[in-house]
């Protein structure tokens, strides 16, 4: 399978140097993830293809860096096809028509075949995509170098999902994995015991906060990410609301008014 990255040209606080975007090239051309429609994007998507007309646009999910760019790929590419897993809610806000994908679904791509996979909890619409052939997981936001992933529960985020979703992933035993942000990583196993032990490092965090009296929280938010950039206060936020949510789910914990208690 022939993979080339073409970056998404939309730097930002909260997408770091930018999407990765790829394009699968082949019998049918194949753009993993929509970016969101930047000029460079555009002319950078139209050089990797060197005159062949793109076929489909897979998306992994509809937050908006990931699809946005989905009505400039149509005026663009008019004959493209537009596919996911459904999340109505937010699919309506993008004015292109999304072919159904179902999990564990083959979908003809470049001159191979993708295995759909659904990996909720950073949004409830999210998959990756595995060729095969090669063992390559295009990973969409389930993981990222350096960093940690954010659990939005107010945008259909769970984190007792997104476990579940990194321990099927590594079940897979990808040997490449391309994420939608920073490098790649050909050691997939690694990272995603990473992700998996740094979230439950930081459930230790939130419950040891809890037993020292904190409730409300911002005031978790505050103990765990003391000088975060303001920018990026509203994720952390979400983050620990993801993890008092999975305690809740368990009964390790209760909401209390606004803020949160342990059980015991």
């Amino acid at each position: 399978m022939e993979i080339a990255l073409v970056p998404g040209c939309n730097p930002g606080p909260y997408t770091g140097d930018g999407n990765n975007t790829f394009l699968i090239t082949g019998a049918v051309p194949t753009l993993v993830d929509a970016a969101t429609g930047a000029p460079g994007h555009l002319a950078a998507l139209e050089g990797a293809l060197g005159g062949a007309a793109l076929a489909q646009i897979l998306v992994t999910h509809a937050h908006p860096d990931h699809a946005d760019g989905c009505g400039a790929l149509r005026r663009r590419f008019p004959r493209a096809v537009f596919r996911k897993l459904p999340w109505p809610e937010r699919d309506r806000l993008q004015p292109v028509e999304f072919v159904e994908l179902a999990d564990g679904e083959r979908v003809a791509a470049g001159d191979g075949h993708l295995l759909a996979i659904h990996t909720p909890g950073h949004a409830p619409d999210h998959l990756c995509f595995l060729d095969e052939s090669s063992r390559t997981l295009f990973a969409g936001d389930l993981v990222i170098q350096g960093a940690s992933v954010v659990i939005p529960v107010s945008r259909g985020g769970s984190l007792s999902r997104y476990l579940a979703s990194l321990e099927r992933i590594r079940a897979l035993a990808p040997v490449r994995l391309l994420p939608a942000h920073g490098p790649e990583a050909d050691e997939p196993d690694a990272l995603l015991r990473e992700h998996l032990e740094h979230r439950h490092r930081r459930e230790r965090q939130i419950v040891d906060a809890l037993a020292a009296g904190l409730r409300e929280p911002d005031d978790v938010v505050d103990r765990l990410y003391g000088g975060i950039d303001a920018r990026l206060r509203a994720l952390a936020r979400e983050n620990v609301l993801a993890h008092l949510g999975k305690l809740g789910e368990e009964g390790r914990a209760r909401a209390v008014g606004s803020g949160w208690e342990l059980t015991s």
